[in-house]
């Protein structure tokens, strides 16, 4: 495979302006109404886009620097569409300490893309994690949905053949 990204569309989809205008609305009374706005955006409609800030910002007279700021400072915020299915691998000290260094360089060389990448096929989107809470069971794998413990190169490979 490719190491080849998937890129983010930065062409305004119809409806989707309104519906991020809509979003901020409902939400912009809260205290604070930044990131929850974002993550509701990001919960209904894949990611953040870049035009999505500056409708986000307009709603909330903040610039669009500042919301661009927030989006790329939380490794939460998407700016492009994950793949259809996510892999996330944790890389906090628990699950480092009995392999999750070695199995995300498996994971990346597998898959053919980095952390925060989505393979050229639009299929897998690998991300890293820190901390499922699942430490005692490291390293500890998210495929979907579904949070996997002791994950060996070969059970991930098992587990990436699912996905794809």
């Amino acid at each position: 495979m490719t190491s080849e990204v998937v890129a983010a569309s930065s062409v305004p989809v119809p409806g989707r302006a309104q519906r991020v205008r809509e979003i901020a609305g409902e939400l912009r009374a809260l205290r604070g109404p930044l990131i929850p706005i974002l993550h509701a955006v990001q919960e209904e409609l894949g990611y953040v886009d870049q035009p999505d800030v500056a409708v986000i910002a307009d709603v909330l007279n903040l610039s669009v620097a500042e919301v661009h700021g927030v989006v790329t400072f939380y490794k939460d915020f998407r700016r492009a569409p994950a793949g259809r299915t996510v892999v996330a691998i944790c890389q906090a000290e628990a699950c480092r300490s009995v392999g999750a260094v070695a199995l995300a360089e498996h994971a990346q060389r597998s898959v053919g893309c980095g952390f925060g990448e989505t393979t050229y096929d639009g299929r897998i989107t690998l991300d890293e994690v820190f901390c499922f809470g699942n430490c005692a069971l490291g390293p500890a794998v998210q495929v979907g949905e579904r949070l996997h413990g002791r994950v060996t190169p070969a059970r991930l490979d098992a587990l990436l053949g699912e996905a794809r």
